[in-house]
């Protein structure tokens, strides 16, 4: 592979890095930046995404574009079996932590009353744990069962089973299917479980707001119908919101994930060849999923925003008086060089 899609691919690598290192670390900022941020319980989870979406980063994805860019190993087989290990443990902690918060959603929209009790901060934290354990596990069993290395089809060092180890393809086989099953096939049930639920619940809160509404227009005779239809627009805007937001949540979970890991199952076909291009292509697609975390669920809501647009309005300020400072500094040299040389 070679010429411009070798190259587009190298270039989705480095927008995918650039974009996924600066927004998660916005992310990381705006907790270090706001206690009120930190004392909410799915921050917990948002941290752990975060961190998991940093070192993805950091890690796999300059390995991945080496890999693209010399066609090769990038380094020794040392190196390649802890990429390995990384990928298999920091993806399958990214996609617990989405179900977590899916799940926290849930809690809170179905369960509002009772949302402080059914999920505090030791709640959380066992669930992170469970998270680190199931990934761990995984991780652990593909390092001693010595499957990590560099894969040509997807030129990364990943879960990979070399030609000369077909005698352990039936293991290899199993791991793959159960790794995915748990990780992929998991957090895709429980996402559609809760943000359904969620969905239905925020329809039926529409209903009754509509309702209310609509009663209201009717008793206000006098009221000018251009009101009346801003008021019914709106209606329809907040009923289509929460269907956009839990299409996003779900949508852009299957668009990242789905390609690779059906290319993952079907490459345990043994008539079936998964070209190199594809394989990449599916590769980045995967890490696109760090990139876009950080809105979907952190920078696009209203806290989030606030925070950032304080530090950064707190960073112009002093660079501001730090440049007047400068500015007043040079002037006032200027001016006593202007006395000395009247002086002289």
């Amino acid at each position: 592979m070679s010429g411009i899609p070798q190259f587009l691919l190298e270039v989705s690598i480095v927008v995918v890095a650039v974009v996924s290192l600066l927004t998660n670390l916005s992310v990381l900022l705006c907790f270090t930046q706001s206690s009120e941020l930190r004392a909410h319980v799915p921050g917990i989870f948002v941290l752990n995404l975060s961190f998991s979406n940093v070192l993805l980063t950091l890690i796999n994805m300059p390995a991945t574009f080496l890999g693209v860019a010399t066609g090769a190993k990038p380094f020794g087989d040392s190196f390649c079996q802890a990429v390995s290990f990384a990928e298999t443990f920091l993806t399958t902690n990214a996609m617990l932590s989405m179900a977590a918060l899916s799940m926290d959603r849930w809690v809170a929209v179905v369960f509002p009353l009772s949302y402080s009790s059914k999920m505090r901060y030791r709640d959380a934290l066992l669930i992170v744990a469970y998270s680190w354990l199931q990934a761990l596990t995984f991780s652990l069993t593909q390092l001693l069962m010595d499957w990590g290395g560099y894969s040509h089809t997807y030129a990364s060092c990943t879960v990979h089973l070399d030609a000369g180890e077909r005698s352990q393809f039936a293991a290899y086989a199993t791991f793959t299917a159960l790794f995915h099953c748990s990780s992929f096939a998991l957090c895709l049930l429980v996402l559609c479980f809760a943000y359904l639920k969620v969905l239905r619940v925020a329809r039926s809160h529409c209903k009754r707001i509509d309702v209310i509404t609509v009663q209201t227009l009717l008793l206000l005779v006098d009221i000018h119908p251009s009101v009346k239809e801003r008021c019914l627009a709106e209606q329809k805007k907040r009923r289509q919101r929460a269907t956009k937001k839990i299409c996003i949540f779900i949508g852009s979970f299957i668009l990242c994930f789905s390609p690779y890991v059906i290319t993952r199952l079907l490459e345990l076909v043994p008539s079936v060849h998964i070209p190199r291009y594809w394989g990449i292509a599916a590769k980045c697609l995967s890490y696109g999923k760090t990139s876009s975390d950080p809105f979907v669920y952190c920078l696009l809501r209203h806290q989030y925003r606030k925070v950032l647009v304080s530090i950064i309005s707190r960073f112009m300020r002093k660079d501001h008086y730090a440049l007047s400072i400068h500015s007043t500094s040079s002037t006032l040299d200027t001016t006593d060089d202007n006395c000395i040389t009247r002086v002289t």
